[in-house]
């Protein structure tokens, strides 16, 4: 079979199974997982998939939602340097709110245990990770539970983030462009991250530069909201020049 054969019975196989895995690819087509993924990387070019941590899914999956473990074991360094580069946008001993996602969870690893804040969180990895900090005074926003991103939704989670105000908002997002602004897949999940847009001074987004132009189905905001972007090097010259013409300064790590 030749590539562009192949390609083409990839392509059918995620439209009609929702998603496909490299290594059930390799052993239907008995090549090796580096042919798939050379051929995942050109369909992604194409338009055609767009490629997650293991595989590939279709590109009107506008509410695909990789789970939390998955999420995490993806763009692991550029996360990295983005939490690192965003230690120096911690307030002066004052209030911040850390939003749901694997960057932000790295940044809540990341902070020195010398750091005296009132941290607000709706996540319970984040929460978990922040309860035994010295300096941390730690509010944890309560709701429903998603079991993707173990995250507080719905009611609880809206009228806390109603009542405050906020020094900082380290706020995550699946996609991210000029075009479509800030997206997320769950429509609960969205919800409060608008909220706490709403209730934060300055909002700073954490997002690695493969989120950009990626759009899902649920529009938190628009990038002007956003103040800081920190994201890494994998951004372009054009497309950061581009986002801070809309007002949004831009921090490649």
């Amino acid at each position: 079979m030749y590539a562009p054969e192949r390609q083409q019975e990839i392509l059918r196989l995620a439209r009609e199974g929702g998603r496909v895995d490299v290594l059930s690819l390799a052993e239907e087509f008995q090549v090796t997982a580096e042919t798939v993924r050379r051929d995942l990387k050109a369909l992604d070019r194409a338009g055609l998939v767009r490629r997650v941590h293991g595989g590939a899914i279709p590109v009107g999956r506008l509410d695909f939602e990789p789970d939390l473990a998955e999420r995490e074991g993806t763009s692991t360094d550029e996360k990295d340097r983005i939490a690192k580069a965003a230690l120096t946008e911690l307030p002066s001993e004052g209030t911040m709110i850390l939003d749901a996602g694997t960057t932000v969870a790295r940044l809540a690893a990341a902070l020195p245990l010398e750091a005296e804040l009132t941290v607000v969180t709706h996540s319970l990895p984040i929460a978990a990770r922040l309860a035994d900090h010295p300096g941390m005074q730690l509010h944890l926003v309560g709701g429903r539970v998603r079991h993707r991103t173990r995250a507080a939704v719905d009611a609880w989670a809206l009228r806390a983030y109603g009542e405050i105000r906020a020094d900082v908002l380290f706020v995550a997002a699946n996609g991210f462009s000029t075009e479509h602004g800030l997206t997320t897949p769950d429509l609960a999940e969205a919800a409060v991250k608008r909220a706490a847009v709403a209730a934060a001074r300055r909002v700073v987004l954490l997002a690695d530069s493969a989120k950009h132009g990626q759009e899902h189905f649920a529009r938190f905001g628009d990038l002007s909201d956003v103040d800081l972007l920190i994201t890494d090097s994998g951004l372009s010259d054009d497309d950061a020049a581009a986002i801070e013409r809309g007002g949004t300064e831009v921090v490649r790590a």
